[in-house]
């Protein structure tokens, strides 16, 4: 029997209750706060700079918001803005980088995903090799590849379309996909692939039936790494594709470094939101996936 006299319930019990403005907590919240303004300033700044017109962006009150809100410079970005030669603005970049982004982030997530669950749960002869070579690849510089690429699409009648940038993109995404896959492919219980097996399962069987369907996370995961690289990407979309074909980054670098009549600080601030307007869109709508596949085993060894 437990003494339940007052002498041994006297005094607090349960664990000391924190101050709320305690060292930790100010030198946390703090850190945290100026992190926030750290980056949120300059989209501030952007913002209300592309809601201004010229004459009040040139008195020189960067912080300040506009006095008289005009959306003209949105329009003017989308579809007046002049990216070299032509002066159709954002909107035909855009296209060509729908066009480029969702065949090569379909393809990427195709083959990877494959390859993952061939790696974690098909023990073939090799796998440890070719899962070498594959992660190995992820580490060298696409600098390297460049010129190599450009003969290798010019050969196969592909350089300067956007199939050839499709192909690219598709290629350099493979590895660290695979990587993913295989690592959250792994982390599932074996036994569930041991009982498809014994109940006669093959392996496009296991895959469609067991293994997409328990896999949302990952997939989730693969889609935004993949939409936000691809969408962003500048390098290879200067070299690999022309001026019929440039992605929107490119024509957003044409228009913010175009040197002929007054520079428009209120037109750049709009093309440059407006190209990351995709990626941004993603994160905020599937961010908590997004989360849920990293901790479910997409960075595990």
């Amino acid at each position: 029997m437990v003494d339940a006299s007052p002498d041994t319930l006297s005094g607090p019990q349960g664990p000391r209750p924190r101050k709320v403005l305690s060292r930790r907590n100010i030198f946390l919240y703090g850190t945290l706060f100026v992190i926030t303004v750290y980056y949120a300033l300059p989209l501030y700044v952007m913002i209300v700079t592309s809601l201004k017109g010229m004459p009040e962006i040139r008195l020189g009150n960067v912080f300040s918001p506009p006095v008289e809100m005009t959306f003209e410079p949105w329009v003017k970005a989308w579809s007046e803005a002049c990216t070299g030669l032509t002066c159709n603005g954002l909107s035909t970049g855009f296209w060509n980088s729908v066009r480029i982004t969702i065949p090569s982030v379909i393809l990427s997530i195709m083959i990877a995903s494959v390859n993952g669950y061939a790696l974690a749960n098909w023990r073939f002869k090799g796998a440890d090799v070719f899962f070498t070579i594959l992660i190995f690849g992820a580490f060298i510089p696409y600098q390297v590849m460049l010129y190599p690429i450009v003969i290798m699409l010019r050969e196969i009648g592909l350089y300067g379309s956007l199939g050839g940038l499709v192909l690219v993109h598709t290629i350099f995404g493979m590895p660290i996909l695979t990587l993913l896959f295989r690592n959250y492919f792994t982390s599932l219980p074996e036994e569930l692939f041991k009982a498809a097996r014994v109940d006669g399962a093959g392996f496009w069987g296991i895959y469609f039936r067991i293994m997409v369907p328990m896999s949302l996370p990952i997939f989730t995961v693969a889609v935004i790494l993949q939409v936000t690289g691809i969408w962003n990407d500048f390098l290879f979309g200067v070299v690999y594709t022309g001026p019929e074909t440039y992605p929107m980054t490119v024509s957003l670098n044409n228009i913010v470094n175009s040197t002929q009549g007054v520079k428009e600080y209120n037109v750049n601030m709009a093309a440059t939101l407006l190209t990351g307007l995709v990626p941004l869109s993603i994160y905020f709508v599937s961010g908590r996936l997004f989360v849920r596949g990293i901790a479910a085993g997409a960075v595990k060894g």
